[in-house]
């Protein structure tokens, strides 16, 4: 079996961006049960060097929406890092999600030996599209997914890795 670029990114990038967004509504449950300002978590961190959950957010979407686009030879839409509530990280979220769904899955696959040019700090780098997905794109995505998930986590919001995990395509009972 073959699996194609796209398969391998938009799909993955859906599931990930829509599981968080149902942890996000069982941080914003656990912040009223415990009567706790939401806002609190935008701000929180896991050490002290460590970017906030709200930052991590913006990462993990950008992750999903840039390194997509790259890939299928566009340019990214530029999304504000402004967000100050969970009701606009929910926002960029559902932004990030209706960009992912207009590329087309040829132009993403088109993209695997195509020379993508993306940023690193201040400078730029480039890759194949295919290493870049494999070697950048998705371990950042993930990184940052993960630690916006643990920080939530940290502050003692009631999920666990099926709420990561989200709803597996293609999982059934054997």
């Amino acid at each position: 079996m073959t699996i194609s670029l796209y398969q391998s990114s938009v799909p993955v990038f859906e599931r990930g961006l829509n599981a968080f967004l149902a942890i996000i509504e069982k941080a914003l449950a656990h912040a009223a049960a415990q009567k706790v300002d939401p806002s609190v978590y935008l701000q929180t961190r896991l050490r002290p060097d460590m970017l906030p959950f709200v930052r991590q957010t913006q990462i993990f979407c950008d992750a999903a929406k840039n390194g997509s686009a790259r890939i299928a030879g566009v340019e990214p839409p530029k999304f504000d890092d402004t967000e100050t509530s969970f009701d606009e990280v929910k926002a960029r979220i559902h932004k990030t999600l209706d960009y992912i769904k207009t590329l087309k899955a040829a132009d993403i696959d088109a993209g695997a030996d195509r020379e993508v040019v993306f940023p690193v700090g201040p400078n730029k780098m480039k890759m194949k599209g295919g290493a870049y997905l494999l070697h950048n794109v998705l371990p950042n995505f993930y990184f940052h997914l993960t630690t916006a998930y643990a920080i939530l986590r940290y502050s003692g919001v009631d999920i666990g890795k099926r709420d990561y995990l989200g709803a597996i395509p293609g999982i059934a009972p054997a």
